[in-house]
């Protein structure tokens, strides 16, 4: 009788000190457990094939495709081994990956053709606070014999982080601080909120050096930075991180307040061209502002290479916001024979066992096999615009035009053809602009006669190039044509009016570079539906200013979607704009 008193009075004295669980702390408790049981199935437990080496990914859609860290995937080689909490192995291929940033894409492949799996969904890591719960699933120190993942739960410490890279690679920009325990196998896992959203990929951490565990401290690759590769990860691309082509120092002024100034830029960058130069202040990045290094770090990882974003500086009291073309982090080293080859690092085998079909090595890409299909999808949608087979015969169009500074438009008359020498055929493009002539032969192998009309960049040979696009589809460019990913395009106000925002311009658009002879082409169509939206030709140097062509106002001729609206720029200036009223496209 005086235990039970004594165990009464215990009860008692725990709940008067706050440790009975209240029925708002047994809801919590429960809520996070049925989170974890909807979200175990979407983990993966990754081994090189014959269960050599792990570590871990999460399912991101239905159809088997896992996000994961470019160092678990590295030793495997192209195809590897994943195992699923419901205890079946599957067969797995690396699609692309970035690796200056860590991260790789793989693809599962069903154990019957129309399975679908356990996916979880990507939430946004700009909304993650210091001090919010997270859930790390994976599998640390390969315990996941049984493919059921490992589930540690803690608390978000810190978010903005910034970790130096190795060499050039496995930088960590903008990342998440967590003491939410991960340990070596948990690399490439899933980082959840308690809404079961993805936030981020476990990569690194803070180990005893002598006992690789955890001291507290890791740190996750944040799903937004991820979302701007996707892109890129999907059409098998060796994806490139941004570099703005300058060096900057902060100056700590009165109250703390910092001042990023460039110390240093190279004259070769789109940045230098745009009008940065030495001294200039840095107000902010992408619409994020940029005080300080560490700011400017992270926010230009965000971002991988050829991105165009929008950049605020100030020059004395001229403040002024330009849009700059990013460079790249890596060389590019084309005559690599094999994108599993690294300079460092044990030797990988290649594509073995079923997933072998579904993997091609190419220089600059990471599996050029998703390329071709993710190029094949988008130029079977473009050609849902208007099938051209057949219609290489002349092309005319008119309207009317309105050129740069000009108070009034003026007529204009465009046309597209072949012209017969002899026996042969070359091609020509004529634009006649009120009373005034100009004509170019796309051949001609004289880069300032192809730069027609003066001050376009080459307007006449990019309508050459747009209706070599529209007749042939990327089997026309036999030099090279790959699918470039995602990237934004700053869409110009169609009453040619100042951009007051460039971020309010932006859409994003699926990527297309081509070449042809001379000619250097990024083809940007809109994600929505394919429709092509811009373009710009460059003229051998791929680090020149292109001619910028804008395409809009799409209309029916002859049952085919053409545009009736192209606004040219050149250098940040606006050339013109061409209403056209009216096409004739004739066949051959």
């Amino acid at each position: 009788m005086k235990i039970l008193i004594s165990s009464l009075a215990s009860l008692v004295l725990f709940a008067s000190l706050g440790f009975a669980q209240s029925p708002a702390a047994f809801k919590s408790e429960s809520d996070r457990v049925a989170v974890i049981e909807k979200v175990k199935p979407s983990v993966v437990a990754i081994f090189a094939r014959g269960g050599q080496g792990g570590g871990t990914g999460v399912l991101i859609s239905d159809d088997g495709y896992a996000l994961t860290n470019f160092h678990v995937v590295q030793p495997t080689g192209p195809t590897m081994q994943c195992g699923l909490a419901d205890g079946v192995l599957y067969e797995g291929v690396l699609v692309g990956w970035d690796k200056v940033g860590d991260v790789a894409l793989i693809k599962l492949l069903p154990k019957k053709d129309g399975d679908k799996f356990p996916f979880a969904v990507m939430g946004d890591s700009g909304r993650v606070r210091e001090g919010d719960w997270s859930i790390a699933m994976g599998n640390p120190f390969l315990l996941a014999t049984d493919f059921t993942p490992t589930v540690t739960f803690g608390l978000v410490s810190g978010v903005n982080r910034y970790q130096p890279p190795a060499g050039l690679f496995l930088e960590y920009t903008d990342c998440i601080q967590i003491d939410t325990s991960i340990n070596p196998g948990n690399s490439g896992g899933p980082l959840f909120n308690l809404k079961g959203e993805v936030i981020g990929i476990n990569g690194r951490g803070s180990f005893d050096k002598r006992a690789r565990i955890n001291s507290g401290v890791g740190y996750a690759i944040s799903i937004n930075q991820i979302k701007n590769f996707m892109g890129h990860l999907h059409a098998g691309l060796d994806a490139d991180h941004a570099s703005l082509g300058a060096l900057i120092r902060t100056d700590v002024e009165n109250f703390g307040l910092g001042k990023t100034r460039i110390t240093s830029i190279l004259v070769e960058s789109d940045a230098y061209r745009r009008g940065l130069d030495q001294e200039d202040e840095i107000f902010s990045f992408a619409g994020r502002q940029v005080t300080s290094d560490n700011h400017y770090k992270n926010v230009v990882g965000l971002y991988p290479r050829d991105w165009r974003v929008p950049l605020e500086y100030r020059r004395g009291d001229d403040r002024k916001e330009i849009l700059v073309r990013l460079m790249g982090v890596q060389r590019k080293e084309l005559d690599e024979p094999d994108p599993m080859k690294q300079p460092k690092g044990p030797p990988v085998k290649g594509p073995q066992g079923p997933a072998a079909k579904y993997y091609e090595a190419k220089a600059g890409f990471a599996n050029y096999y998703f390329n071709r299909q993710e190029k094949a999808r988008l130029m079977t949608a473009f050609k849902r615009q208007g099938d051209f087979a057949g219609k290489g015969g002349t092309w005319s169009f008119e309207g009317r035009v309105t050129l740069l500074k000009a108070r009034t438009d003026s007529p204009f008359t465009a046309e597209i053809k072949d012209e017969k020498i002899g026996k042969s055929e070359k091609p020509l493009v004529t634009l006649k602009i009120g009373a005034f002539p100009d004509m170019v032969d796309p051949n001609n192998a004289n880069v300032n006669e192809l730069r027609k009309p003066n001050g376009s960049g080459g307007f006449l040979p990019a309508l050459f190039v747009w209706r070599h696009l529209l007749l042939e589809g990327d089997k026309g460019f036999t030099s090279e044509c790959h699918h470039g990913g995602m990237e934004p395009i700053y869409m110009p106000p169609t009453d040619n009016s100042t951009v007051k925002n460039w971020l309010a311009q932006r859409v994003d658009a699926e990527v297309l570079n081509a070449r042809t002879g001379i000619y250097l082409t990024k083809f940007f169509f809109a994600k929505s539906d394919q429709k092509l939206i811009g373009m710009e030709l460059r003229l051998q140097e791929a680090n020149e200013d292109p001619c910028e062509v804008y395409f809009s106002d799409y209309r029916v001729v002859d049952g085919r979607q053409l545009p009736h609206r192209m606004q040219v720029y050149y250098k940040d200036v606006h050339y013109g704009t061409f209403t056209v009223g009216s096409y004739k496209v004739a066949g051959n």
